[in-house]
């Protein structure tokens, strides 16, 4: 059992407004889910952010300017469906660099790394499985300059607060010059941004309801999937996106493994996820405070998304 995944379900579901953390979604299962959100029509994110990624990779490149080896450290690779683009760029021009794909989900990095090398097989490729910042230490010791990415607007998915927080730990975790290439999504028409989050298919439902099952899996837990809906709303003032299980009655669900029985009413919520859209100028803000300079903002043509180039 994750001592840390069953200390903040509890948490959690015992507070007096109730919440999940979205970074449990990813379990192997929940990985599968979110990729096919990534094709679904409405979820343009992923389908603006390969076009940047794949029209404007020579200008990211040579924005990027290192004018030696160095390597593309990728925080939470996934499937490296976008980054194939720019991978593909960097070989194709015989660029000497080594990336690395880090992700908590040894799955998704064992079906990237496996794709990549069929179809870049002089990729030098260094897979990590496991935490961010135990990874990035290892990176900061040598004199190699570093490109990080922080791709897929997951940004968006922290509080302010755990914004600071982490764009500081990146910070301290990179060298001078270091460059941070990180995704974001615009603001812009609510309605393109709601369908994307309450999709017709129930994918993102699914999605979510994939948590419940994971902690009757490992917390051996009774969620009835059934008796739980999902919704999302957007609020065009604050951009933020906020996503919740509803409880569709009165219920008890038993955790044997954390010794506790749940209460849930009728309509209740659990909250989990936040997904925040940015302002150009709130990007701007966010590197500032945090100890960085952009250097560039690469938008698709639509507007609808940012890779906003950083260095510290």
């Amino acid at each position: 059992m994750d001592k840390t995944f069953a200390q903040d379900v509890l948490k959690g579901l015992t507070t007096k407004n109730k919440y999940l953390s979205s970074k449990y979604f990813y379990d192997d299962n929940g990985s599968r889910i979110f990729q096919e959100i990534m094709h679904m029509p409405e979820y343009y994110l992923t389908d603006s952010e390969f076009e940047i990624l794949s029209l404007q990779a020579q200008q990211i490149i040579e924005a990027v300017h290192f004018n030696r080896p160095f390597n593309i450290i990728e925080l939470g690779a996934g499937d490296g469906f976008k980054t194939f683009k720019l991978l593909e760029y960097l070989i194709n021009k015989n660029i000497e660099f080594h990336y690395v794909p880090i992700d908590i989900s040894q799955e998704a990095i064992d079906t990237l790394s496996n794709k990549l090398l069929e179809r870049l097989p002089n990729l030098s490729i260094q897979p990590k499985v496991g935490d961010y910042f135990e990874m990035l230490k290892d990176f900061k010791l040598t004199e190699t300059p570093s490109l990080l990415l922080f791709l897929g607007s997951n940004i968006g998915n922290y509080l302010e607060n755990q914004v600071n927080k982490l764009l500081q730990l990146f910070n301290e975790s990179m060298k001078v010059g270091d460059k941070l290439l990180i995704g974001v999504d615009l603001k812009k028409n609510p309605l393109i941004i709601q369908k994307a989050y309450l999709d017709d298919q129930g994918i993102t439902k699914k999605f979510n309801l994939n948590l419940l099952l994971r902690i009757n899996r490992e917390l051996d837990a009774d969620f009835k999937i059934d008796d739980f809906d999902f919704y999302s709303y957007y609020n065009p003032d604050t951009g933020d996106v906020k996503s919740y299980i509803v409880s569709l009655r009165n219920q008890k669900v038993t955790i044997k493994k954390l010794n506790a029985t749940i209460d849930f009413r009728y309509d209740e919520l659990i909250w989990t996820e936040l997904s925040k859209k940015y302002a150009l100028e709130e990007i701007e803000n966010m590197a500032i405070s945090n100890g960085f300079k952009v250097q560039q903002n690469f938008l698709d043509c639509k507007h609808y998304f940012v890779d906003s180039l950083w260095v510290k």
